[in-house]
């Protein structure tokens, strides 16, 4: 068997894999996206990140998985960086959204949903992404993502909505004002992963009132938004990948009941999923 190698990447972290005569070695580097890096850039962040701790494996295909990638001209760069690197390796660049399809479906049919730092949804028909309803990014949409999710807490925290049970718990873990989480939303950047932190609060303090409706009607507002589309929600199972959709499974699960819809697989990260589809 060729030595394949396998990456998924969000804004935040790429998941790498290697597959070589039935051994695997996994590799976390930072995440890899066009909007953010220059194809300099990426050359010099997989030399750097990457190839140090693949050392001396000849690649001979590779299947990269990514954020921003449904883009033409990201996913030109993309393939040249990598071909930089892999001069003689057959490469293949893919949406996320495509990725996770095949993690959570396979060959199957189904919807396939990511909810982590953003979040994006669509229907996979067993082969390709047949209808897709966008997130829009962390400023017009993302409903139910992390970024969306902790939008929500900065706005509790600075509208002093929360109650003195969580004013006091959330002074505690972040030690931070007003300015400053103003500054690093509108002049630091990336703001969507600065925002994406903050989901985090949420899974701290499950059981109060205001965190559970804020988790409920941030993921409420995503199956609304981008479930109920789908004609095929009510046909076939609905699948989740991300961080924010396995923390929070169990309100997932209490939705796609109220939506009468049919839960499928809920997983953390699509990379052993899409081990599993490449080595069949």
């Amino acid at each position: 068997m060729s030595a394949i190698l396998i990456a998924d990447s969000g804004s935040t972290k790429c998941e790498w894999c290697l597959l070589d005569n039935g051994k695997k070695k996994k590799v976390i580097t930072k995440g890899i996206s066009p909007y953010f890096l220059n194809g300099n850039e990426i050359v010099a962040l997989l030399q750097k990140e990457l190839l140090i701790k693949l050392k001396q494996n000849t690649i001979e295909k590779i299947f990269f998985y990514g954020t921003g990638l449904k883009d033409n001209n990201n996913k030109r760069i993309l393939h040249t960086s990598l071909q930089k690197i892999f001069t003689n390796a057959y490469i293949e660049v893919q949406t996320d959204l495509l990725g996770a399809a095949r993690a959570l479906c396979k060959d199957e049919k189904g919807i396939a949903c990511i909810l982590g730092t953003g979040c994006n949804s669509c229907y996979y028909n067993g082969k390709k992404v047949i209808k897709n309803s966008p997130g829009l990014g962390y400023v017009l949409g993302d409903e139910g993502s992390g970024a969306y999710l902790g939008k929500k807490v900065l706005q509790h925290y600075l509208y002093n909505t929360f109650d003195e049970e969580l004013m006091f718990a959330f002074d505690k873990k972040y030690n931070i004002n007003a300015d400053e989480i103003l500054n690093h939303v509108y002049k630091q950047p990336q703001p969507n992963r600065y925002l994406a932190s903050f989901a985090i609060f949420l899974a701290e303090n499950r059981n109060h009132y205001m965190i559970e409706n804020i988790i409920e009607d941030g993921l409420n507002d995503f199956f609304f938004t981008h479930l109920r589309k789908y004609h095929e929600s009510w046909l076939y199972p609905i699948h989740f990948t991300g961080s924010i959709a396995y923390g929070f499974k169990d309100v997932i699960a209490s939705l796609c009941n109220s939506y009468e819809m049919e839960l499928g697989n809920v997983i953390k990260q699509p990379i052993d999923g899409l081990i599993e589809y490449h080595n069949n």
